[in-house]
């Protein structure tokens, strides 16, 4: 552990360099030399010039002056450059000595207890008489020119002759020390904190994205289109936002149980003459209205289909054509609109209070319309393109842009390179929970992974949604736990690191829009676990390409 030839510090003056060559020198390789080492404690900084730890004796804590030194009968005095100087170098050794054991000891990780500690003064360019002595500085306590080429054994035998019953230092404790010595609950390089600094810049960048909103303050009917990662939610919220405080109703709509979570909880955050008068799910609107709870959507039969995609908006819109004046909206603001059928726009519109003037923003990504559903609203509405990537790292929204029906520039961080883990389908979720393990590993918090399939829903996910809705999408905001889910339910959500386990059994009209979705929730870092083959059929050479599956 003593530091060699090769590695020369930077040293303040030639007597210091002396003292380091003859260190070096007589050191045995077990023995720990630190040159220039500070510490600070609640009385000052001090520094100490070299810290010799020599195995099978103890620490000294040694203080070199150059120069021209002498002592006068009161003080020290030190002349360099012509000038003379007062100095106390005995105490400058003594209190840094005492400030650096204290510091030491203090280490949990310190477990030696008490050994031998000193401190020696070093004059390597003065010669001292065998008889010199001072009340706080015998002559053992001083090594002077003619000492130099015996430094390491005077420093051995100032620890040998302490007369108190104190260990010896052993290779175990210079361990100890080289660890205590390099600090201890040091920041270390984290996934995380780069992520927090992704975040940071995608929040500056996603809020210059409001200009957009400046731009179409006269425009009253509006569909701003944008790949996953373009800011199309924080717009959607911000400008039901502006709306608010303006003075006018506004309803923020949207389609999932997840985003309207999502919605619900960024919105109620808000000063409450900004908060809309309605934020969460169309279905949930026509039930405040008075309309009936319906069959479990997720069954997808042809009797829910039937009463969620006609008869239920068929009653909504009757229930708000009856509306009374207070309780339509001036405006209505929907975020990924791609999800609405045909006939859940009439009950939209009917619900504003001019039917015929009322504002209406949509928010729209036609590469996520992963279900069979082609609605758009029975108006005119002027279009606008979001083509920057704000919120995925460049390595992240690189791999997805085949999927994307128009290029993106891509503005994100910097991340690590998106991981695929080639696997059966069979076996791709069991490799999605190794991944998960692996994140955990390197760093990344529960709070931050998500892992999520594009079949057959995670085990755990099942467990979590047999309590209910609303208890399963509070596990999303849970920091102790990864969430667990499916692509379909994380539209317009994203976490840190994503595990996506392409799980579904055969490719179909929609697997393309679901792999789509999955690649792009992630904002740091992507974990991709699959067949490759069924990747290459869905997404395309290209894309099997960027995810380095190979031919």
């Amino acid at each position: 552990m003593t530091i060699t030839v090769a590695e020369t510090p930077r040293l303040a003056n030639g007597a210091e360099r002396k003292v380091w060559q003859a260190l070096i020198d007589q050191l045995e390789p077990g023995d720990l030399v630190i040159p220039g080492k500070r510490v600070t404690d609640h009385l000052k900084d001090h520094e100490v010039d070299f810290f010799v730890a020599i195995e099978g004796a103890g620490i000294v804590c040694v203080e070199v002056k150059g120069g021209e030194v002498w002592h006068d009968g009161e003080t020290w005095w030190i002349k360099r450059r012509g000038h003379e100087h007062k100095m106390d170098p005995v105490r400058q050794a003594r209190e840094a000595c005492y400030a650096l054991r204290d510091f030491v000891e203090k280490d949990p990780r310190w477990s030696q207890g008490r050994l031998r500690w000193d401190h020696v003064v070093v004059l390597p360019n003065t010669d001292l008489a065998d008889d010199f002595a001072l009340p706080d500085c015998p002559r053992w306590k001083v090594i002077d020119r003619a000492e130099l080429p015996d430094i390491v054994a005077k420093l051995r035998q100032v620890l040998l002759a302490q007369e108190l019953d104190r260990p010896l230092l052993t290779r175990d404790g210079i361990e100890q020390l080289a660890d205590a010595l390099s600090g201890r609950g040091l920041p270390q390089r984290s996934v995380v904190a780069r992520a927090l600094e992704n975040d940071d810049a995608a929040d500056i960048l996603t809020e210059h994205q409001s200009v957009i909103l400046d731009a179409i303050k006269l425009l009253n009917r509006v569909e701003i289109r944008g790949g996953a990662g373009s800011g199309k939610t924080f717009l959607a919220m911000e400008q039901a936002r502006r709306l608010t405080r303006d003075g006018k109703r506004v309803a923020l709509v949207c389609y999932s149980h997840g985003l309207a979570s999502y919605l619900e909880r960024i919105t109620a955050t808000w000063n409450r003459r900004q908060q809309p008068a309605y934020v969460g799910e169309f279905h949930d609107l026509g039930k405040k209205w008075g309309a009936p709870e319906g069959p479990d959507e997720s069954l997808r039969t042809d009797a829910t289909v039937q009463f969620w995609e006609h008869d239920l908006p068929a009653r909504m819109a009757d229930l708000a054509a009856g509306l009374e004046p207070g309780h339509r909206f001036d405006a209505i603001v929907v975020d990924e609109a791609q999800d609405f059928a045909d006939a859940w726009w009439d009950p939209l519109l009917a619900a504003l209070a001019d039917e015929e003037t009322g504002a209406i923003y949509v928010f729209t990504d036609e590469g996520q319309r992963v279900f069979n559903r082609y609605g758009s609203p029975p108006v005119p509405l002027v279009p606008l393109i979001l083509d920057h990537n704000l919120r995925n790292t460049r390595q992240i929204a690189n791999a997805f842009q085949p999927l994307v029906d128009h290029p993106m520039r891509f503005l994100g961080g910097e991340g690590p390179a998106v991981r695929y883990v080639a696997c059966s389908r069979e076996d791709a979720m069991n490799v999605g929970d190794d991944e998960v393990e692996r994140l955990l590993d390197d760093g990344w918090r529960p709070e931050d992974v998500a892992l999520l399939t594009t079949g057959s829903r995670h085990p755990e996910q099942r467990e979590r949604q047999a309590g209910g809705s609303a208890a399963y999408w509070d596990s999303f905001w849970d920091a102790e736990q990864v969430f667990y889910g499916h692509v379909l339910g994380f539209k317009g959500l994203e976490r840190r690191a994503v595990v996506l386990v392409v799980n579904e059994e055969t490719a179909f009209d929609r697997s393309r829009e679901r792999l789509y979705v999955g690649l792009s929730r992630a904002r740091d870092q992507l974990v991709v676990c699959g067949d490759p083959e069924f990747i290459r059929e869905v997404g395309g050479p290209d894309l099997a390409r960027r995810l380095n599956i190979p031919e």
